[in-house]
């Protein structure tokens, strides 16, 4: 069972990722060498057998195990979930409280593939396709494993049939609706506490995309979200702004632009620009992508039919 597995890094300093096992549940766990015996009631032998090798898996798809990351194994094992199979390993992009987030169709796991392997990916299609949701996981987990030391989620403020001198409050009050969806992301995988705290010592940012302007970002991942929505100057802008040790992930849908008429979208435009060049990902998604609800599908669909794609809800 633990063939080639770093016990050290599995059983944690002084057996700590052992000790959730040992208070939640009453099998006795002897490990010698590459063999685990698990002695106790039926039910719980079982359960802790599907635990090892969650942990595991875990270990062998961050390079860490945490005493956290077991409780959250228990939680999600003992609450009849399925969360991994070795078919599926490779689809895992992060483990949180709540749940497993992994990609859910083929184009999400080449999205996955290509945030791998790729210092910017780009990753265009329609609404409900988990483009954003993925690209901030995906950020995390590189930020959990130690591979980068800062996120930066950044958006651009585009009036979308609003007016931003009508809505009350300072600018901050103005601006945070904007950035609300990738907030929402966000405490889906982090604890309060702790999105609290990376916030605070700016170690995650979330900001308006002209704040990126005049800087240089090093040892980060850096996501724009809506990039439809982004000039040719902004595009340019924010793709430069990469620096040592960092990465970026671009999202858009180029049916939903928002900007004045003859304004040209920077993501219309960089996938001609950079169509060619290395360590460069586009990643398109389609309607079949769809993860919301069923009806988001149908609605896409529709629109389409009807004409009126360039029309945002």
């Amino acid at each position: 069972m633990l063939e080639n597995v770093d016990l050290l890094s599995l059983l944690g300093f002084n057996d700590a990722n052992l000790e959730p096992l040992d208070s939640r549940l009453s099998t006795s766990i002897s490990i010698r060498g590459d063999q685990v015996t698990l002695k106790g009631v039926d039910h719980e032998v079982e359960s802790a057998e599907k635990i090892i090798k969650e942990m595991i898996y875990v270990l062998n798809t961050t390079n860490k195990l945490t005493p956290n990351d077991v409780s959250t194994i228990i939680d999600l094992t003992l609450e009849g979930r399925e969360i991994v199979s070795n078919e599926d390993l490779e689809s895992i992009v992060l483990y949180t409280k709540k749940d497993v987030i992994k990609a859910k169709t083929e184009t999400q796991l080449e999205y996955i593939k290509a945030m791998t392997e790729n210092d910017i990916c780009f990753g265009i299609g329609p609404a409900g396709t988990g483009k954003t949701y993925l690209a901030v996981a995906f950020a995390i987990s590189q930020f959990k494993k130690g591979i980068v030391k800062k996120i930066v989620l950044a958006r651009p403020a585009v009036e979308a049939g609003e007016s931003l001198g009508f809505l009350p409050g300072d600018f901050k009050e103005k601006i945070d609706p904007y950035l609300r969806p990738l907030y929402d992301a966000l405490q889906d995988m982090l604890p309060s506490d702790q999105l609290k705290n990376f916030m605070e010592r700016n170690v995650i940012e979330i900001v308006p995309l002209a704040y990126m302007r005049g800087r240089t970002l090093n040892n980060a991942y850096i996501i724009l979200d809506e990039a439809q929505n982004s000039t040719n100057l902004q595009m340019k802008m924010f793709l430069t702004r990469i620096g040592p040790n960092s990465k970026a992930i671009i999202t858009g849908d180029v049916t939903q632009i928002d900007l004045p008429a003859r304004t040209e979208s920077g993501l219309k435009q960089v996938q001609e620009i950079l169509k060619n060049v290395d360590g460069v990902s586009f990643i398109y998604f389609k309607k079949s992508d769809v993860v919301r609800h069923k009806l988001v599908k149908d609605i896409i669909h529709a629109y389409e039919k009807f004409g009126n794609g360039n029309d945002k809800n």
